[in-house]
Protein backbone atom coordinates (compact mmCIF):
# COMPACT_ATOMS: atom_id res chain seq x y z
CA UNK A 1 0.00 0.00 0.00
CA UNK A 2 1.27 3.47 -0.91
CA UNK A 3 0.14 6.25 1.43
CA UNK A 4 -0.02 10.00 0.81
CA UNK A 5 -0.01 12.38 3.76
CA UNK A 6 -1.40 15.67 2.50
CA UNK A 7 -1.59 19.16 3.93
CA UNK A 8 1.78 19.10 5.65
CA UNK A 9 2.92 22.46 7.00
CA UNK A 10 5.72 21.81 9.49
CA UNK A 11 9.12 20.16 9.38
CA UNK A 12 8.05 17.91 12.24
CA UNK A 13 5.04 16.52 10.38
CA UNK A 14 7.04 16.07 7.18
CA UNK A 15 9.61 14.06 9.12
CA UNK A 16 6.84 12.03 10.77
CA UNK A 17 5.33 11.17 7.39
CA UNK A 18 8.67 10.24 5.85
CA UNK A 19 9.79 8.19 8.84
CA UNK A 20 6.48 6.30 8.90
CA UNK A 21 6.95 5.29 5.28
CA UNK A 22 4.78 7.68 3.29
CA UNK A 23 5.19 7.32 -0.48
CA UNK A 24 3.86 10.84 -1.10
CA UNK A 25 3.82 14.09 0.86
CA UNK A 26 1.43 16.87 -0.13
CA UNK A 27 1.66 20.64 0.22
CA UNK A 28 -1.49 22.74 -0.13
CA UNK A 29 -1.42 26.00 -2.09
CA UNK A 30 -4.97 27.23 -1.47
CA UNK A 31 -5.51 30.29 0.68
CA UNK A 32 -8.86 29.18 2.15
CA UNK A 33 -7.39 25.97 3.53
CA UNK A 34 -6.10 25.76 7.13
CA UNK A 35 -3.29 23.69 5.60
CA UNK A 36 -2.20 26.40 3.16
CA UNK A 37 1.54 27.06 2.93
CA UNK A 38 3.42 29.88 1.30
CA UNK A 39 5.87 29.18 -1.49
CA UNK A 40 8.75 29.93 0.87
CA UNK A 41 7.39 27.54 3.50
CA UNK A 42 6.84 24.80 0.94
CA UNK A 43 10.35 25.18 -0.44
CA UNK A 44 11.89 24.77 2.99
CA UNK A 45 9.75 21.71 3.71
CA UNK A 46 10.28 20.10 0.31
CA UNK A 47 14.05 20.39 0.59
CA UNK A 48 13.86 18.14 3.67
CA UNK A 49 12.10 15.33 1.80
CA UNK A 50 14.43 12.51 0.77
CA UNK A 51 14.73 11.26 -2.78
CA UNK A 52 12.17 8.58 -3.48
CA UNK A 53 9.28 10.26 -1.68
CA UNK A 54 7.01 12.04 -4.17
CA UNK A 55 6.42 15.73 -3.38
CA UNK A 56 2.94 16.82 -4.48
CA UNK A 57 1.64 20.38 -4.90
CA UNK A 58 -2.12 20.64 -4.39
CA UNK A 59 -3.65 23.57 -6.26
CA UNK A 60 -7.21 24.68 -6.97
CA UNK A 61 -7.95 26.23 -10.37
CA UNK A 62 -4.49 27.79 -10.41
CA UNK A 63 -3.36 30.01 -13.28
CA UNK A 64 -0.22 29.34 -15.30
CA UNK A 65 1.46 32.21 -13.47
CA UNK A 66 0.58 30.75 -10.07
CA UNK A 67 1.81 27.30 -11.06
CA UNK A 68 5.01 28.73 -12.50
CA UNK A 69 5.72 30.65 -9.30
CA UNK A 70 5.37 27.47 -7.24
CA UNK A 71 7.46 25.31 -9.54
CA UNK A 72 10.25 27.85 -9.96
CA UNK A 73 10.89 27.79 -6.21
CA UNK A 74 9.71 24.42 -4.90
CA UNK A 75 11.15 21.06 -6.07
CA UNK A 76 7.80 19.44 -6.81
CA UNK A 77 7.43 16.01 -8.43
CA UNK A 78 3.68 15.98 -9.16
CA UNK A 79 0.81 18.45 -9.49
CA UNK A 80 -2.53 17.63 -7.85
CA UNK A 81 -5.41 19.56 -9.40
CA UNK A 82 -8.22 19.80 -6.88
CA UNK A 83 -10.54 22.31 -8.52
CA UNK A 84 -12.86 22.28 -11.52
CA UNK A 85 -10.06 21.95 -14.06
CA UNK A 86 -11.37 20.55 -17.36
CA UNK A 87 -9.68 17.72 -19.25
CA UNK A 88 -8.47 20.34 -21.72
CA UNK A 89 -6.92 22.37 -18.91
CA UNK A 90 -5.17 19.25 -17.64
CA UNK A 91 -3.60 18.73 -21.07
CA UNK A 92 -2.44 22.37 -21.14
CA UNK A 93 -0.81 22.10 -17.72
CA UNK A 94 0.97 18.86 -18.57
CA UNK A 95 2.29 20.31 -21.81
CA UNK A 96 3.44 23.58 -20.23
CA UNK A 97 5.06 22.28 -17.06
CA UNK A 98 6.10 18.75 -17.96
CA UNK A 99 5.16 17.18 -14.62
CA UNK A 100 2.86 14.25 -13.87
CA UNK A 101 -0.66 15.39 -12.99
CA UNK A 102 -3.09 13.86 -10.51
CA UNK A 103 -6.71 15.01 -10.80
CA UNK A 104 -9.03 14.89 -7.81
CA UNK A 105 -12.59 13.88 -8.63
CA UNK A 106 -15.44 13.96 -6.13
CA UNK A 107 -17.91 11.11 -5.85
CA UNK A 108 -21.34 11.23 -4.22
CA UNK A 109 -23.37 8.84 -6.39
CA UNK A 110 -23.19 6.85 -9.64
CA UNK A 111 -23.67 9.96 -11.76
CA UNK A 112 -20.18 11.09 -10.77
CA UNK A 113 -18.44 7.97 -12.09
CA UNK A 114 -18.34 8.69 -15.86
CA UNK A 115 -16.04 11.68 -15.27
CA UNK A 116 -13.44 9.33 -13.83
CA UNK A 117 -13.14 7.49 -17.13
CA UNK A 118 -12.95 10.74 -19.09
CA UNK A 119 -10.13 12.16 -16.97
CA UNK A 120 -8.28 8.84 -16.93
CA UNK A 121 -7.41 9.49 -20.59
CA UNK A 122 -5.48 12.69 -19.86
CA UNK A 123 -4.02 12.48 -16.34
CA UNK A 124 -1.24 10.36 -14.86
CA UNK A 125 -3.13 9.47 -11.68
CA UNK A 126 -6.64 9.85 -10.29
CA UNK A 127 -7.59 10.81 -6.76
CA UNK A 128 -11.10 9.57 -5.98
CA UNK A 129 -12.44 11.73 -3.17
CA UNK A 130 -15.73 12.47 -1.45
CA UNK A 131 -17.68 15.20 -3.22
CA UNK A 132 -17.72 18.31 -1.01
CA UNK A 133 -21.05 19.76 0.15
CA UNK A 134 -22.39 22.52 -2.10
CA UNK A 135 -21.72 25.18 0.55
CA UNK A 136 -18.22 23.93 1.42
CA UNK A 137 -15.30 26.37 1.34
CA UNK A 138 -12.83 23.56 0.63
CA UNK A 139 -12.85 21.18 -2.35
CA UNK A 140 -11.24 18.51 -0.15
CA UNK A 141 -9.93 17.91 3.34
CA UNK A 142 -13.44 18.05 4.79
CA UNK A 143 -13.20 14.73 6.59
CA UNK A 144 -16.09 13.27 4.59
CA UNK A 145 -16.22 9.82 3.04
CA UNK A 146 -18.49 8.44 0.33
CA UNK A 147 -20.13 5.07 -0.26
CA UNK A 148 -17.07 3.02 -1.13
CA UNK A 149 -19.28 0.35 -2.71
CA UNK A 150 -19.71 2.72 -5.66
CA UNK A 151 -16.14 1.99 -6.79
CA UNK A 152 -15.64 -1.48 -5.32
CA UNK A 153 -13.15 -3.39 -7.46
CA UNK A 154 -13.46 -0.99 -10.40
CA UNK A 155 -10.46 -0.91 -12.68
CA UNK A 156 -9.07 2.13 -14.42
CA UNK A 157 -6.21 2.24 -16.90
CA UNK A 158 -4.00 4.44 -14.71
CA UNK A 159 -3.04 4.41 -11.02
CA UNK A 160 -5.62 5.82 -8.63
CA UNK A 161 -5.75 6.84 -5.01
CA UNK A 162 -8.62 6.69 -2.52
CA UNK A 163 -9.34 9.76 -0.39
CA UNK A 164 -12.13 11.22 1.69
CA UNK A 165 -12.78 10.67 5.37
CA UNK A 166 -9.98 8.17 5.83
CA UNK A 167 -8.15 7.68 9.11
CA UNK A 168 -6.28 5.02 11.06
CA UNK A 169 -9.62 3.56 12.16
CA UNK A 170 -11.12 2.84 8.72
CA UNK A 171 -8.36 2.80 6.09
CA UNK A 172 -7.96 -0.98 6.23
CA UNK A 173 -11.67 -1.53 5.63
CA UNK A 174 -11.76 1.08 2.86
CA UNK A 175 -8.85 -0.52 1.02
CA UNK A 176 -10.31 -4.00 1.31
CA UNK A 177 -13.71 -2.88 0.03
CA UNK A 178 -12.50 -0.76 -2.87
CA UNK A 179 -9.34 -2.62 -3.87
CA UNK A 180 -7.36 0.62 -3.53
CA UNK A 181 -3.60 0.23 -3.58
CA UNK A 182 -2.98 3.90 -2.75
CA UNK A 183 -4.63 6.01 -0.04
CA UNK A 184 -4.60 9.70 0.80
CA UNK A 185 -5.26 11.38 4.15
CA UNK A 186 -5.23 14.93 5.47
CA UNK A 187 -7.77 15.82 8.15
CA UNK A 188 -7.89 12.20 9.33
CA UNK A 189 -4.44 12.51 10.88
CA UNK A 190 -4.96 15.88 12.56
CA UNK A 191 -5.57 16.93 16.15
CA UNK A 192 -7.13 20.21 14.92
CA UNK A 193 -7.67 21.69 11.44
CA UNK A 194 -4.25 22.03 9.84
CA UNK A 195 -2.38 20.55 12.84
CA UNK A 196 -0.97 17.12 12.09
CA UNK A 197 -0.76 14.46 14.81
CA UNK A 198 2.43 12.45 14.40
CA UNK A 199 1.02 9.39 16.17
CA UNK A 200 -2.00 9.35 13.86
CA UNK A 201 0.25 9.67 10.81
CA UNK A 202 2.21 6.62 11.91
CA UNK A 203 -0.99 4.78 12.84
CA UNK A 204 -2.57 5.53 9.49
CA UNK A 205 0.34 4.14 7.51
CA UNK A 206 0.55 1.06 9.73
CA UNK A 207 -3.17 0.41 9.24
CA UNK A 208 -2.94 0.99 5.49
CA UNK A 209 -0.16 -1.59 5.35
CA UNK A 210 -2.20 -4.04 7.39
CA UNK A 211 0.20 -3.94 10.33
Amino acid sequence: MRSKICGLSSAESVAAAVNAGAAYVGFVFFAKSPRNVTIAQARALALEVPVGVCKVALTVNASDAELAAILEAVPIDMLQLHGSESPERVVEIKARFGLPVMKALGVADVSDLPAIRIYSRVVDQLLIDAKPPKDADLPGGNGLSFDWRLIADRKWVIPWMLAGGLGPENVTQAALLTGAQQVDVSSGVESAPGIKDNDRIAGFIRAANGD
